[in-house]
């Protein structure tokens, strides 16, 4: 189990690697095949918005045929195909049909990893493994910053894209060689997704899931690299060396949230203070949205470290997750953790493309704004929560 563990571990990195790379690449795409920061926002909202809807027959498929088949066949269709796809792209719609088609190969890798985690170990450590497999997959968010724009500039961005097509399909082939089904459960009773949305302590949870992700993973995915190009002139390569600082402010994060509901004995209030501390930072964003370089930068990375609460709002939402449904609920929440940013990534988009005519400034004030809204109503539902440490 552990060497499957550690395969799936590596195929989420490349999933975290192709939600954030195309703030890296946006100057290139944009020169080489006339790629807008609008065309970009839409093909990465259209990753998030695939693999969101993934999650609905992917959670199937993890409680009836298991995570090796399920992650091995997907990642290799999708994750090796949509990244050589990607590599021939003349177009921005091919761009859009690749990263959809990415979508679709990572959708089930971290899935798989939490069902594991939910059939195979103590309820009451799911938190600090879910927290330490986001963490340690999150060196694709490193990866996606300096190093890439590296690569970019030594290979350029079509083999850069091939190099990923490769390392997908091998990745691929572990999950197949290494990964141990869990036991199936055997019960008699009968579920399905409505089952599971019929928990009233759920309704509570899923809104905060759907926004809580949005700041950091919209903002490092995509939206970093126009602000820091259009108000402070960065080029590639500082760009890089920006989303390289809020990557591991976002990796760091992930590992401080992790224990932190074991050691303080909540998991609501962990959440709740992390998020409404984004909300803090998202706004002094707007306020100061061209005062320094620094500033921003560092403000980018206090929203990545606060922002990275995804595994405990998934803990929090397990709790309430009856066993023969696990598969179904973990990809449930995911479907509103990574939907929400799909969502966003469209609106954002067009956010900008209405205010970038007013200032160089307008379209990030906008749309740290609306993240900041966004997510001030996703922390005041949460307020009602049941907290959990189940």
């Amino acid at each position: 189990m552990q060497a499957g563990l550690i395969v799936l571990c590596l195929a989420y990195v490349l999933s975290q690697f192709f939600r954030a790379f195309l703030a890296v690449l946006a100057v290139d795409l944009g020169e080489d095949i006339g790629a807008t920061p609008e065309d970009l926002a839409f093909a990465s909202g259209l990753w998030f918005l695939v693999f969101a809807a993934m999650q609905i027959p992917v959670g199937w498929a993890l409680d009836r045929v298991g995570p090796r088949q399920s992650s091995a066949v997907l990642l290799m269709i999708g994750g090796a195909g949509g990244a050589a796809l990607f590599a021939m792209a003349s177009t921005p719609f091919h761009v859009s049909l690749a990263m959809a088609l990415i979508g679709v190969g990572c959708s089930p890798v971290l899935m798989a990893s939490y069902f594991i985690f939910a059939r195979e170990y103590p309820p009451a450590k799911f938190a600090t493994l879910a927290a330490v497999m986001l963490g340690v997959g999150s060196v694709g968010n490193l990866v996606a910053s300096y190093p890439t724009a590296l690569a970019v500039e030594w290979i350029g961005w079509r083999g850069t894209l091939t190099g990923l097509a490769v390392i997908s399909a091998i990745i691929a082939i572990a999950i197949w060689a290494t990964v141990r089904d869990p036991e199936k459960v055997v019960t008699e009773h009968k579920g399905s997704l409505l089952d599971l949305l019929k928990q009233p302590a759920l309704w509570t949870i899923l809104p905060l899931m759907l926004v809580a992700y949005v700041p950091s993973a919209a903002l490092r995915g995509l939206w970093i690299g126009p602000y820091l190009r259009d108000v402070f002139d960065l080029n590639i390569t500082q760009i890089g060396q920006a989303t390289l600082v809020m990557g591991a402010a976002m990796i760091t994060g992930t590992f401080a949230y992790g224990p932190l509901d074991r050691l303080l004995q909540t998991r609501k209030w962990v959440i709740f203070g992390g998020n409404a501390l984004s909300v803090l930072a998202l706004v002094l964003l707007c306020l100061w949205i061209q005062n320094a370089v620094w500033i921003s930068i560092a403000l980018a990375a206090v929203i990545g470290f606060t922002g990275a609460s995804f595994p405990v709002i998934m803990a929090h939402g397990r709790a309430f997750i009856p066993p023969h449904l696990v598969g179904r609920g973990v990809t449930l929440l995911n479907l509103f953790g990574i939907g929400g940013v799909g969502i966003a990534q469209f609106a954002t988009g067009r956010i900008h493309a209405a205010t970038v005519d007013i200032s160089p400034t307008a379209p990030y004030t906008a749309i740290f704004g609306f993240f900041a809204v966004a997510l001030a109503i996703g922390c005041l539902i949460y307020l009602f929560s049941r907290d959990s440490l189940d």
